[in-house]
């Protein structure tokens, strides 16, 4: 395996999704996919942890959809974003991890007009593929940084390789200097 196998390559920038402070001393970045159903199990043990850490920790979130696993993950990720563009990237993500069974396209317009999005922007982004640049870079990033799985976890800019418990990932937080 090479020296920097495992080492975060794109680090947190102005146009990642991130939840938490810029100052904080963790940073955890996730490669998910909306259809993963180790990705769905693990959103609850990443929102526990957010609370447990507080401004401590600092989450981003970047799409890996693994399209020959999931073959509707490209297109909910394209969802994210284009809920991302009216300012409810957080909110479609929500919704998506609850309902991974549900992502067909008509399922996707259903969430945007729960989330109160303009409905006929939404299906124009969707149809043009109009966010599909924005996945390919954050594959593209994960690919360079050593992502073959998701979820898969960056720690302050180092793979963690670990399980993903909340006991396991709550350690890997502590050994990078997250403990109080």
């Amino acid at each position: 395996m090479a020296a920097n196998a495992g080492v975060l390559k794109q680090p947190i920038s102005e146009g990642d999704h991130v939840l938490g402070p810029a100052d904080a001393p963790l940073e955890v970045i996730e490669y998910g996919d909306y259809q993963c159903p180790h990705c769905g199990k693990v959103q609850p043990i990443m929102r526990d942890l957010l609370a447990r850490y507080g401004p401590r920790a600092r989450f981003a979130f970047r799409h890996f959809p693994l399209v020959k696993l999931h073959p509707k993950a490209r297109l909910a990720a394209e969802a994210a974003e284009a809920a991302a563009a009216e300012g409810k990237f957080w909110e479609m993500h929500d919704l998506l991890y609850t309902h991974q069974n549900a992502l067909e396209p008509a399922d996707l317009l259903k969430y945007a007009e729960q989330l109160g999005m303009d409905l006929a922007r939404f299906r124009r982004d969707l149809e043009a593929h109009a966010h599909a640049p924005r996945i390919q870079r954050d594959l593209a990033g994960g690919v360079r940084s050593g992502v073959n799985r998701t979820p898969s976890f960056f720690i302050n800019g180092r793979r963690h390789d670990g399980g993903y418990s909340v006991e396991e990932l709550a350690a890997a937080l502590d050994a990078a200097g997250g403990g109080k």
